[in-house]
């Protein structure tokens, strides 16, 4: 039994492997009484394993079913499960002992809900009452008012989460980028990414064993952080063996990313003045959603997944396409309307692992793939480091150079969403110390996805390591001569 960081962890496991092992058994429906039924194999009692009864644990394993197998409003990846919400009980603002009794009272003046009184000189705050609107907290001239997040507010880098007038948490959808931040963070699994695994799984079958339609794996090069204790070529055969007719590696993808943003970099540099990467789906909605005034300064590459389905959807018309990674925000860009016929469904590493357990595919028993005979695993060290903070930046420099462009890249390499918002709004002042900014949404890059089953930091290591055994040394090299023109490149934000 694999180790899992959490028990939040274990819960999601349990669900998608309960519900994959019943695709596998046919008896899979969407009834229900086929929650309740799941519920009680999960949480079998009489004891509780997690919350205050078996009761409250089996009616949110109902909902978490209900969410796996039901569409969402607005067809949501990130959703709240109010049942599964703690409500935190948590008085985000407290004043301390360092209040002074000042005669001006600045906080219980700023307060729109008049929710602070004087108590023997002190400021005191009504929980009842309070918003947590914050403005006493600017004004005191003391920083004599404390605040204490809920780790999902905490942990959202764009201000999306908050609470309800119930105390739940919420989301503000046009605020979301997807990154899944609150997802991995929320100790009790509140915040959930909706999952595909029956779509992934029906896929498959409906392939008839890939007569009917070929179906292949993509995987981000993030995978080589994933199962420590086995080859990568067992993991690989792992995943073939769910029924995939061929595995791709993403990185290849990388690889033309690189030469395109290269190319791009050198002709639009001089009018643009600075650029950024657009292979992190999150980081390009950051920059759309919350400074939208500087998305021509974004590259228009697609990402690495889009561009390597695209060229496996050109050489085979009847392919279909599951990628594999750590990213939450992947299930998104998916559907955007730019890039929708490139991948067919998303499934995290979380969910992979949950789908090998149901199908019994124990991956120390199996052969290792040979990635050099494998058509699409031809990909660079340069490809495959995209899988982590750095790599981009590394990418596009020598794809700079194999092609003989006489351009200066001076790059900034952005490790999460905080440090990609400071280096925004430097570029926008005129004030970058660079060029080129590599935006990455997860710290350490894609091992640090919010759907990883490992975050450790050795992740960048493993990515790095498993970028030494390409074959390929130049990301020219690792497409042998394809021809990139054949391949559109080229986002279309407008119509995203």
């Amino acid at each position: 039994m694999k180790h899992f960081d959490s028990n939040v962890e274990y819960i999601k496991y349990l669900v998608n492997k309960e519900i994959a092992s019943r695709f596998f058994q046919g008896t899979l429906t969407e009834h229900e009484d086929s929650y309740q039924d799941i519920a009680k194999s999960i949480i079998p009692g009489p004891k509780a394993q997690f919350r205050c009864c078996i009761y409250k644990e089996r009616h949110i394993i109902e909902d978490r079913v209900g969410l796996a197998l039901k569409p969402t409003k607005d067809d949501r990846v990130i959703n709240v499960l109010d049942s599964a919400c703690d409500e935190c009980p948590i008085d985000r603002f407290v004043v301390t002992e360092a209040c002074r009794g000042c005669l001006s009272h600045k906080c219980q003046e700023v307060c729109p809900k008049h929710a602070i009184t004087i108590v023997n000189h002190r400021s005191y705050i009504n929980q009842e009452i309070c918003i947590e609107c914050g403005r006493c907290k600017e004004v005191c001239p003391f920083n004599a008012i404390s605040e204490v997040k809920r780790p999902c507010v905490r942990a959202c880098p764009v201000k999306a989460v908050s609470m309800d007038d119930n105390r739940k948490s919420k989301i503000d959808h046009n605020k979301c980028v997807s990154c899944g931040s609150c997802v991995y963070q929320c100790p009790f699994g509140a915040i959930v990414d909706k999952t595909y695994i029956k779509d992934a799984l029906t896929l498959i079958k409906e392939s008839w064993n890939n007569t009917n339609y070929k179906v292949f794996a993509v995987i981000a090069p993030a995978i080589a952080s994933q199962f420590p204790e086995h080859k990568l070529g067992q993991v690989f055969t792992a995943i073939k063996n769910l029924g995939f007719y061929d595995i791709a590696e993403a990185s290849l993808g990388a690889d033309m990313v690189s030469l395109y943003e290269a190319k791009e970099f050198a002709e639009t540099i001089e009018e643009k003045g600075w650029k950024t990467s657009s292979c992190c789906p999150a980081f390009v909605d950051f920059v759309k959603r919350h400074y939208p005034q500087l998305m021509s300064h974004v590259s228009t590459a697609v990402s690495p997944m889009v561009a390597v389905s695209r060229m496996i959807k050109y050489q085979h018309s009847d392919a279909k396409i599951v990628f594999i990674g750590p990213c939450t925000a992947k299930k998104v860009e998916i559907k955007q309307n730019d890039i929708k016929d490139a991948i067919d469904i998303v499934l995290t590493f979380e969910e992979l692992q949950s789908v090998l357990d149901a199908k019994n595919i124990n991956i120390a028993e199996l052969e290792e793939m040979s990635l050099e005979n494998t058509q699409y695993c031809t990909s660079s060290y340069y490809g495959r480091v995209f899988g982590r903070t750095g790599g981009v930046t590394e990418g596009v420099i020598q794809a700079k150079e194999v092609q003989n462009i006489d351009v200066e890249i001076k790059p900034v390499r952005c490790n999460g969403l905080d440090e990609c918002a400071k280096a925004l709004r430097l570029a926008a002042a005129g004030k970058l110390n660079g060029n080129f900014i590599e935006g990455m949404a997860c710290k350490n890059g894609c091992t640090g996805g919010a759907a990883s089953m490992c975050h450790a930091v050795k992740g960048i290591n493993d990515v790095t390591q498993y970028g030494k055994t390409a074959t390929s040394s130049n990301s020219l090299e690792a497409l042998n001569g394809f021809d990139l023109s054949l391949i559109n490149m080229e986002r279309d934000f407008d119509n995203a």
